[in-house]
């Protein structure tokens, strides 16, 4: 972890509260169960900065998200080394005949992530979805599964193997603890389709114990959830695996903090996960972050006052965000979070 010397003083809660601005942007498409992303976003010295984690999230939890608000906001990005972050689609738990529109969104993207394992679905289905995604990108596109640890471990052996024809590039969190991670990639680890960790990263107590116990062959990195990107950038010099940037349905804000988290990055293999601006039907900037032959530039967002009025949360989602931020800056000066 990186010494707290190097991350910003915390800002009195005065001077978060008075640029505070809460808003809830519709959704292209379903995803994660909700059709509405609600998020609350600063201005600091250094720009526009944001706090989304999501609703059931607790104080303790939650606050690691306000940290890496405050360092993005607070202090200067880490240099960059690139310019633009190539990124992948993301494709939720649709129909397959839904498929073809929701990777239209994505232009230029060769990659596609797929979400699977979802509890109102069937492996079928999952594997009809993939099936036509594999289809769309062709031979030559990469595709990756994400279950978010919905699998227990003879689950997700039986449904790597059902997908397993589509060339995969890994899988994603297919379980839920680092123990049943380590299992699943004994048992396919023939099949030479790597295991990615992202639950097990960014919502665990100690966020190195995946690459500890060789559980996974590469880890999936937010800025927000792992309190900012010299955070998250000091975790992935201590796990000494591959790693691929990602988001957790941010606005363009957030969005820019992953960008220049990726950015940072000493090596950056993989396409990442920050095209999902793509997925929102409205932003808060009128210069939203959304892919372009594939990738997305490296940059800060301003937002737009008259965006920010026009998806304003209602009074009452307003207030409960402003009450989430008090406490979870109160956490942050117990250190707790930080």
């Amino acid at each position: 972890m990186t010494d707290d010397a190097e991350l910003p003083g915390l800002p009195d809660l005065s001077d978060l509260l008075a640029t505070a601005r809460v808003v809830a942007l519709p959704l292209v498409t379903r995803f994660r169960g909700i059709d509405v992303r609600e998020a609350l976003l600063l201005e600091g010295p250094e720009g526009w900065t944001e706090f989304s984690p999501f609703a059931e999230y607790d104080d303790e939890e939650a606050s690691a998200w306000l940290a890496a608000a405050i360092d993005f906001g607070w202090s200067p990005a880490p240099p960059a080394l690139r310019d633009a972050i190539r990124v992948n689609a993301t494709v939720p738990d649709v129909d397959p005949d839904e498929v073809r529109a929701v990777l239209d969104r994505f232009p230029g993207c060769r990659t596609a992530k797929v979400k699977v394992a979802a509890s109102d679905r069937t492996l079928a289905q999952d594997v009809a979805r993939v099936r036509v995604v594999r289809e769309v990108l062709g031979p030559e596109g990469r595709v990756r599964l994400d279950a978010n640890a919905g699998w227990n471990v003879d689950e997700a052996e039986h449904a790597i193997h059902a997908m397993a024809e589509f060339d995969l590039e890994y899988v994603e969190q297919p379980c839920a603890t680092v123990e049943e991670l380590a299992e699943i990639r004994r048992r396919t680890k023939y099949l030479g389709i790597p295991i990615a960790a992202d639950e097990s990263v960014r919502r665990a107590s100690d966020p190195l114990a995946v690459a500890e116990a060789g559980a996974a062959d590469l880890l999936v990195v937010k800025a927000q959830p792992l309190g900012g990107i010299r955070r998250a950038l000091a975790i992935v010099a201590a796990a000494g695996l591959p790693v691929n940037v990602s988001s957790a349905l941010d606005t363009s804000v957030g969005l820019a903090m992953g960008a220049h988290l990726a950015a940072a990055m000493p090596e950056l293999e993989f396409d990442c996960g920050l095209g999902t601006a793509s997925l929102l039907a409205a932003d808060v900037t009128d210069a939203p972050l959304a892919p372009v032959d594939g990738a997305v530039p490296v940059r800060r967002v301003e937002a737009s006052a008259a965006l920010l009025d026009r998806w304003a949360a209602d009074g009452d989602r307003t207030a409960w965000w402003l009450a989430r931020l008090e406490r979870c800056h109160a956490v942050l000066a117990t250190g707790a979070g930080r």
